[in-house]
């Protein structure tokens, strides 16, 4: 489906990466970061894929597949949720929502289908039956206290972290702290309602910038086939503990209590340059990339931002260079998001609770 907020006057259609489909802006890039930072501003992301799980069995049986605890995921309650292979590597990312009927996952674009196939294939003798609704239902974003008549509204925990989890970053206060977007799940009318009616709507590229800023990993842009969440500082949101076995769970106890990930992900304030996803990292002097850029903005209040994944042992005190193409670099500083001693030297006590 054609998503209608494309027809409002001034939109511009993303061309290319995950957000194909909706509006990159409307013409204004900077004005609606302002706007929707201060909440009043919604945001078209019905390309987003949602996944029902139907059934008496279906929170028991994701809690048992899954790194977040959600057998108890009460009516109304949010979850952020990693579906991990045996090696505790990332294979998705999902917010999680309960009505007391079903359970509502809402993920990247084009990745509801394999999700889905995924949760098909585990069912055995559960009841539980799965559905791809990515057709069906389309989410829309909002930062403020919106209602867009929507019966099904995830809220992401980043902002205040999850029981059960710990945060690697050492940053008091932690800008994720201002970040708590709500995804509204709209039928297509309702859908077209909004995006007739609404009066102030920002595209997609304001909504990364606040992502960036608020050091919010995102599946389509930080993770790779090596990703795990301890890299991401994802145990914050995404990562229960104590909870019983799941799949990957080997790996997560064993890099959090006793060693450190291999990579870590930082911040980067950028001279004056917004790098493309994907530009190597170096270190002045040096010939060989010590990371990647994973996404970058043009925020409205801090100019060029990026979040970049570095190998652990880049010295967290060095400036950096991030090439530019035609062999120019741009100048960037790094502020460390997790540490290099991440692991098995964080403190414990951080968000440990259990529902």
């Amino acid at each position: 489906m054609t998503s209608p907020f494309l027809a409002r006057p001034g939109a511009v259609a993303v061309e290319s990466g995950p957000d194909v489909g909706v509006a990159a802006h409307y013409g204004q890039p900077l004005p609606e970061q302002r706007a929707l930072a201060a909440g009043d501003a919604i945001v078209d992301v019905s390309h987003l894929g949602v996944v029902e799980v139907r059934g008496d069995d279906r929170r028991k049986w994701i809690d048992s597949l899954t790194s977040q605890h959600v057998a108890d995921l009460a009516p109304g309650e949010s979850a952020d949720n990693l579906l991990l292979t045996p090696q505790g590597r990332i294979e998705h990312e999902f917010g999680m929502l309960d009505d007391g009927s079903s359970s509502w996952l809402i993920t990247e674009a084009g990745a509801a289908a394999g999700l889905a196939e995924w949760f098909a294939k585990m069912r055995f003798m559960m009841r539980v039956e799965v559905l791809d609704r990515s057709d069906e239902l389309f989410p829309v974003a909002t930062l403020g206290d919106h209602d867009l008549g929507a019966a099904l509204v995830w809220r992401d925990p980043w902002a205040t972290g999850a029981l059960g989890g710990v945060t690697y970053s050492t940053a008091a206060p932690h800008p994720g702290e201002g970040y708590a977007p709500r995804l509204h799940l709209l039928d297509a009318d309702a859908l077209a309602r909004v995006a007739e009616s609404f009066d102030s709507v920002a595209g997609i590229d304001a909504l990364e910038a606040l992502r960036i800023a608020a050091w919010r990993p995102r599946e389509a842009r930080e993770f790779d086939d090596r990703a795990v969440p301890h890299e991401f500082d994802l145990l914050r949101s995404a990562v229960h503990l104590t909870k019983g076995c799941y799949r990957g769970q080997e790996t997560i106890a064993k890099v959090h209590n006793l060693g450190h990930p291999p990579r870590r992900i930082v911040r980067l304030d950028l001279d004056g340059v917004v790098p493309e996803p994907g530009a190597h990292i170096y270190v002045p002097g040096k010939d060989r990339p010590v990371g990647l850029v994973t996404s970058a903005a043009n925020h409205y209040d801090d100019g060029p931002i990026a979040l970049a994944v570095l190998k652990r042992n880049t010295d967290p005190e060095a400036q950096l260079e991030v090439d530019g193409g035609d062999e120019t670099r741009i100048g960037a500083a790094q502020t460390v998001i997790v540490p290099q001693g991440a692991g098995s030297s964080v403190d414990l006590s951080a968000f440990r609770g259990r529902r």
